[in-house]
């Protein structure tokens, strides 16, 4: 595992470092974000009263589809989806590259 020292004087290798030398950093942070992207819309869902059946007529989609959208295990979920599950609920999908 790499050393990194830090301004504090602490030795170690940070967590991102370890998933790169590992090679899964892309595979983990994706389904990092995919999780955050479901709970964010299930808590708006809530906020905002909306049920599942409202949510996938909005979306234009099945009930079936939403539910694989909420489902924070499920990867393969397009962006297209988030796009519209994001303005369906009144907000907007923003991502970028870092």
């Amino acid at each position: 595992m790499k050393k990194v020292h830090s301004k504090k004087g602490r030795i170690g290798s940070s967590f991102d470092d370890f998933l790169k030398e590992d090679g899964i950093y892309e595979g983990v942070t994706a389904r990092a974000i995919k999780r955050v992207l479901a709970r964010q819309l299930s808590e708006l869902m809530q906020r905002e009263e909306i049920s599942k059946t409202q949510l996938a007529t909005r979306m234009k989609t099945s009930r079936a589809q939403l539910d694989r959208l909420l489902d924070p295990e499920n990867e393969s979920v397009t962006l297209g989806t988030l796009a519209r599950a994001a303005q369906a609920v009144g907000r907007h999908l923003r991502m970028e590259l870092v």
